[in-house]
């Protein structure tokens, strides 16, 4: 399996670059090995987990600026820093031990003076030894947002807006922000004999990356996969070599809000709960300092259900309930079984200690075993906790204190996973999915593809950009009677279409101009107006709470149900075409629906100090596309979500496996492969998995 032989205990840790600078990383031990790593990411990503980790200490604006001060002041009142130390104490010792030994290998990095990034000059910051519970605050912060509960805070203003029976428009199957595929394959329909495992995760296209290809191999195991800079292991994808696993988002709903009333009793807070009025378990001021100008401070309060997040004693207060703060675990004691895995029954074992986020699972492995696998903790509780806020006092609306079985089982040919109902466990999990469109196409393209699946198979189902909620767009198109002329005449044109959203094409451009108009026209209906109104809940939720997005993620829905709530779909349709056939729109696709990296200093232009700049990315596909390049109808259609990596794991033979980032392995700009894989992700390509220790350059460390 090894053409040089792995160290042995006790041997100096190595780190060795492919072609593309990813990391391959070799120690004496598993612990060497998480110091390796650790020093690695603390090099290869040093500002940005450093920036991490100033958020999910809610430290952003001491370092950055004013516009920190919305983001610093929920991690405070969410209690981020606190969970990430409550997670780390309750540890078994093997785990805090390995988590401990990576942040050694942080702070080492910043003793050798190898934690320099131009970011850090240009703003005038500097970093700072980790805390050993700093990687936990770091897995927090990308996931404390990515779970369903800002939708709850939509529907309840959906509710007071335009009444309880409008909140279906925006409900069914229409969840913002889920494009995230996987597809394993069993050996009786590979050309190999042996299982496949492919896909693509979905996540804002940050720069540098939110993943970062890495191997990690030492006496006991030897595993490559995608590794979230800041955090140790692979707990999202993997290939061990004789196991592999891949994740999407469940879709679970495991998050609640509680609608919480406060007082002031003989000067002490005190919140109404199912038993009555009861002390909080926490109250405090914190003090948010801000670079340039005066501290602010953040009202930290915690309730018995969790820490309020909207809202305070003076009315409006929200509680935020999670399975990580109530029962004191991320889930990161699955972590080091993961890497050891040998099988998929052994990634099955591993992921029976996972908490959050709740995600569905492939794994495969060399013996042909393929498996599918609900994983996390969702509380048993009242359904209506799914929908909106409910209320604190209630006793009917408590944790019941256990946790649902979710859903588990082998595959005997084909399965996909596409954030839908079918592959999260339904109404056992949770209230909303991605509509099917993505996993009935993804299934249709290997059933046609038929027996002999190999990589190239699989690498083609990535860039697949048919439309799948076209139909329902065409029959809104095709219900028109329009005069001839130009809006009819662009009526024609667009049903003349075949439903792909290509770069190249000019017909996807012009549907896409319509949608957008449509998506504003229905917006502004005097139906939907009222939807525009104040929503009182902070700045930090806005792109949860804005009404175009919103209407966009769920036009398919309003099409068909509008006319219950006074809309007029195809009076919008007809205004809309009326408004695009007017403009003149003469261009493609790709010269809309351009790649729009995200880089933190973006954020905070008080610094004045620019992020790196890329050159313009033309991409195809689109939302509910198997290519989902997701764009905001009526918003914007810049893609700043889509997919974060790329993968095809093939368990026949390691070396066979491929994979791909948007931009590259380092975070600096200044270097060579700083964004050297986004023309091929662009693309549809990807690059070979290099397991050979000796086509790879040894780097010197002086550590």
């Amino acid at each position: 399996m090894h053409p040089t032989p792995l160290p042995g205990p006790g041997h100096a840790p190595e780190t060795f670059r492919d072609a593309w600078g990813i990391p391959h990383l070799r120690a004496g031990s598993a612990g060497e090995l998480a110091f390796l790593q650790g020093y690695n990411a603390a090099t290869d990503r040093s500002w940005q987990i450093e920036l991490e980790r100033w958020r999910s200490e809610g430290r952003t604006a001491e370092h950055l600026g004013a516009e920190g001060v919305v983001w610093d002041r929920f991690a405070r009142q969410a209690r981020l820093d606190h969970t990430a130390r409550r997670c780390f104490a309750t540890l078994d010792a093997a785990t805090q031990g390995w988590c401990a030994a990576y942040v050694d290998g942080v702070n080492k990095a910043l003793e050798s003076g190898h934690r320099g990034a131009p970011e850090f000059r240009d703003t005038g910051t500097a970093p700072e030894r980790w805390n050993p519970w700093t990687p936990l605050g770091v897995f927090l912060v990308h996931h404390i947002l990515f779970s369903t509960f800002p939708n709850k805070l939509w529907r309840e203003h959906v509710a007071a807006a335009l009444g309880p029976e409008a909140v279906e428009l925006f409900s069914i199957e229409a969840p913002v922000w889920a494009g995230s595929n996987a597809w394993a394959a069993a050996g009786n329909l590979t050309s190999s004999g042996f299982p496949l495992i492919a896909g693509d995760p979905h996540r804002l296209m940050e720069l540098p990356g939110v993943y970062q290809q890495v191997r990690l191999a030492c006496p006991e195991f030897d595993v490559v996969g995608l590794a979230f800079p800041g955090v140790p292991g692979l707990p999202h994808f993997g290939h061990t070599g004789t196991a592999a696993w891949a994740v999407t988002n469940a879709m679970a709903d495991y998050q609640d809000l509680y609608v919480e009333q406060l007082r002031y009793h003989t000067g002490s807070l005190q919140a109404l709960g199912p038993d009555g009025w009861e002390p909080v378990p926490a109250h405090h001021q914190e003090e948010v300092l801000v670079r340039g100008g005066a501290a602010v401070t953040a009202e930290v309060i915690e309730t018995a259900r969790g820490p309020v997040i909207s809202g305070g004693p003076e009315g409006g207060a929200l509680s935020l309930r999670t399975p990580s703060r109530s029962s004191g675990s991320l889930g990161f004691e699955a972590l080091l079984p993961l890497l050891r895995s040998r099988t998929s029954a052994d990634v099955e074992t591993a992921l029976g200690s996972w908490v959050e986020p709740v995600n569905c699972v492939l794994a495969a492995d060399s013996g042909g075993d393929v498996r599918r696998i609900v994983a996390g903790k969702v509380p048993v509780r009242n359904p209506e906790n799914r929908v909106r806020p409910v209320p604190a006092w209630s006793a009917e609306h408590q944790w019941t204190g256990e946790w649902a079985d979710l859903p588990r089982s082998g595959v005997d040919g084909l399965a996909v996973n596409a954030n839908d109902r079918a592959a999260g466990g339904g109404d056992l999990t949770g209230l909303e999915f991605a509509p099917p469109h993505r996993a009935r196409r993804i299934r249709q393209l290997l059933e046609e593809a038929g027996p002999g699946l190999d990589a190239d198979t699989m690498q083609r189902i990535h860039m697949d950009s048919l439309l799948g909620s076209w139909p329902a767009f065409r029959a809104l198109l095709e219900g028109l009677d329009l005069p001839s002329g130009p809006a009819g005449d662009l009526r024609n044109r667009l049903l003349g279409w075949d439903g792909r959203m290509s770069g190249n094409s000019s017909a996807a451009a012009a549907f896409a101009a319509w949608r957008s108009a449509l998506v504003l026209a229905l917006t502004r209906s005097p139906a939907l107006a009222p939807i525009a109104a104040p929503h009182g809940h902070p700045p930090l939720f806005a792109p949860w709470l804005n009404p175009a997005a919103r209407v966009g993620f769920a036009v398919e829905t309003i099409i068909a149900k509008g006319h219950r709530h006074g809309l007029d779909a195809g009076d919008a349709a007809r205004q809309a075409l009326e408004e695009v056939a007017a403009a003149h729109h003469a261009e493609t696709w790709g010269s809309r629906h351009t790649l729009l990296p995200l880089h933190g200093l973006a954020d905070y232009p008080s610094t004045g100090t620019a992020a790196p700049v890329l050159p313009v990315t033309p991409l195809s596909g689109d939302t509910n596309c198997v290519l989902s390049t997701e764009s905001l109808p009526g918003v914007t259609d810049s893609s700043f979500r889509g997919p974060v990596a790329r993968y095809v794991w093939d368990l026949s033979d390691r070396t066979r496996s491929r994979w791909i980032v948007p931009f590259g392995a380092p975070g600096d700009p200044k270097n060579r492969h700083f964004a050297s894989q986004l023309p091929l992700w662009a693309a549809g390509d990807l690059i070979p998995v290099v397991t050979d220790w000796d086509q790879l350059t040894k780097e010197n460390h002086d550590h």
